[in-house]
């Protein structure tokens, strides 16, 4: 159910009066999700700690321009998966694998006009974060003492802020590339036999990057 938000946003937009589809272009490329790398410590045992890898899927961005320079753009992307490894004294184990979905609604101030090829923006928003799939390692199975292990990971909300370009090519094609900062911040929940066994406070707040191609409607 989760993986159906971003599709059920980007179709919301789609949906749009033929009037506004003129208003309308879609970005589509590489999307790259890195999170801090800074470790979030494990509560009951400060010692030890988790750390998120950087996972790249496909990205699209929807933009809606209300006129020349104000544009709103929502930020999707195919599910992006990442290995949770540990830190100090869990460090070289992998803990856990999940997927989560970030999509983010940005309001973006695009400089100069539109008979300019190459338009930098700048922008900022709020941002959804969704986690699913979660799934416990061989090694926390064996640290915790028992295949009965669950990951658990809150949703979270947050604000993004977001730099970048657009270059058009022609009348309709162009080029799209962006980095952003966004807040995601999750408590973590492992469950060993059913009873809580280790909680964590876990601030991911990666930098975002795209690069793709526009069509312009």
């Amino acid at each position: 159910m989760k993986t159906k938000l971003s599709i059920a946003l980007l179709t919301s937009l789609l949906a749009l009066s033929p009037v506004a589809n003129a208003n309308l272009s879609v970005n589509v490329g590489a999307i790259n999700v890195n999170p801090d790398n800074d470790s979030s410590k494990i509560n009951e045992a400060p010692t030890l700690g988790l750390r998120g890898d950087d996972n790249t899927q496909v990205g699209i961005t929807i933009d809606y321009a209300f006129n020349d320079n104000w544009v709103l753009e929502l930020v999707a992307a195919t599910p992006f998966s990442h290995d949770v490894q540990g830190t100090g004294g869990l460090a070289g184990n992998k803990i856990a694998y999940i997927k989560q979905l970030p999509p983010s609604l940005i309001a973006q101030y695009h400089f100069l006009d539109s008979t300019y090829k190459f338009r930098p923006f700048v922008g900022v928003g709020i941002n959804y974060t969704t986690f699913f799939d979660e799934q416990a390692s061989a090694a926390l199975k064996a640290t915790l003492g028992t295949n009965d292990v669950e990951v658990k990971l809150d949703d979270s909300f947050g604000f993004a802020a977001q730099a970048g370009f657009n270059y058009m090519m022609n009348e309709n094609w162009g080029l799209h590339g962006m980095v952003a900062l966004i807040d995601i911040d999750t408590d973590a929940t492992v469950y060993a036999d059913g009873a809580k066994a280790l909680t964590s406070t876990v601030e991911i707040d990666p930098v975002v990057t795209m690069l793709g191609v526009k069509y312009k409607f």
